[in-house]
């Protein structure tokens, strides 16, 4: 269902202030996409079901990544994507928080911070996997960046999704030695993750007091770490939660009461074992929230490696899936049946676009001039 109220309602009662409520150029260029996103402004197309010929006029999207409204289909497509490269192991979720003392640097230096905090992990990761002590195995890992709480306050931390072993000298798949109920110890992994994170920030030449070091060295890093998943087909169910995720839903907005501009939505209260509450901003802080979590130019939030890089999947992956019996799973849909959506009307059809249209909108004769088309046609 289409939800009432959307990111985009709130950022247009605003879009006057979106500059001033912006940190960079680059934050309100996306700001102002998203709030653009499927109205006039962006131009867009008529499209026509193949099975009760109905036509339908819709806007284009702005497909920027930040927008709550384009994530389905790219989340579709990475998913169908997903499902070859599976193997037939355990896999565990894993997740790398960074202490709130970086947050003014992730401001300022996301590039630094953020990609800091993947080498990190994936450091910390690898230690412990090529460990014999541990493991003994090289290891693989597909890791998410989200960089908020339920609040849409700036919370950095790293979804990794990890198959539970790893590939020894040899070649054998070795399992993780937990007997499978947890990969390795949580405290441990904190601490190394810790060291690997500070050396990471200082290698790159970012200037960060001595006293903000003391402060998280005295700290207790958080690692979490789920049990492994009941199935490998789970694991793509996992992922489509995490993947393409923004930093709020449209869904979770309840109200924009324009009058007094506040803006209400929930959040899940982990501290009451994840029961929604109710939250209310002003529309101005909502999108000062907002404008958080809005990535560096170019820069990757989800990243594969180890065993599951782009360069090992194409030379070695099917070999191994092979010597553990992975069975391929069936996609879902396709990306032609995602692209060709559903007709709203008879729920049987496919729509097609028939005609586009900038941002002055589609002709005020559009009816009449399809008309004539399919005439013509049929001529």
């Amino acid at each position: 269902m289409r939800p009432k109220h959307t990111v985009a309602d709130v950022l247009d009662m605003e879009q006057l202030q979106l500059k001033n409520l912006s940190l960079t150029s680059w934050h309100y260029r996306a700001l102002q996409a998203i709030r653009r996103c499927r109205t006039k402004a962006m131009g867009g197309h008529i499209d026509k079901c193949d099975c009760c010929h109905r036509l339908h006029i819709s806007y284009n999207s702005c497909r920027n990544r930040h927008c709550p409204t384009c994530q389905g289909h790219k989340r579709e497509e990475w998913i169908r994507a997903r499902e070859g490269e599976l193997l037939n192991v355990p896999y565990f979720h894993v997740v790398f928080t960074l202490p709130s003392e970086f947050n003014s640097y992730a401001l300022s230096h996301g590039k630094i911070v953020y990609g800091s905090l993947f080498r990190a992990a994936w450091q910390t990761l690898r230690q412990f996997g090529d460990n014999p002590k541990h493991l003994g195995g090289r290891m693989g890992m597909i890791a998410v960046l989200h960089t908020w709480g339920q609040n849409i306050s700036l919370h950095p931390h790293l979804h990794c999704i990890v198959p539970g072993g790893g590939l020894s000298k040899s070649g054998q798949w070795k399992k993780a030695k937990s007997k499978g109920k947890y990969l390795f110890d949580v405290k441990s992994m904190s601490i190394v993750f810790r060291g690997k994170y500070v050396a990471e920030l200082r290698k790159s030449g970012l200037k960060i007091p001595r006293k903000v070091y003391d402060v998280v060295f005295g700290k207790k890093w958080v690692v979490f770490a789920n049990q492994p998943f009941r199935s490998p087909k789970y694991v793509i169910e996992y992922l489509g939660r995490y993947t393409h995720k923004i930093a709020i839903s449209n869904h979770r907005i309840t109200n924009i009461d324009r009058e007094s501009r506040r803006v209400s939505f929930t959040a899940k209260d982990y501290r009451r074992a994840g029961k929604k509450v109710p939250l209310t901003l002003s529309s101005q802080e909502f999108v000062r929230r907002f404008a958080l979590h809005v990535l560096p130019k170019g820069f990757t939030r989800i990243r594969h490696y180890g065993i599951l890089s782009s360069s090992w999947k194409k030379e070695k992956l099917p070999k191994l899936q092979g010597e553990l019996a992975t069975v391929k799973m069936e996609p879902v849909s396709t990306i032609q049946q995602i692209l060709h959506r559903r007709c709203p009307v008879c729920k049987k059809g496919r729509l097609h676009t028939i005609l586009l249209f900038n941002d002055r909108g589609p002709p005020e004769n559009w009816c009449v001039l399809l008309k004539d088309r399919r005439l013509n046609r049929s001529n």
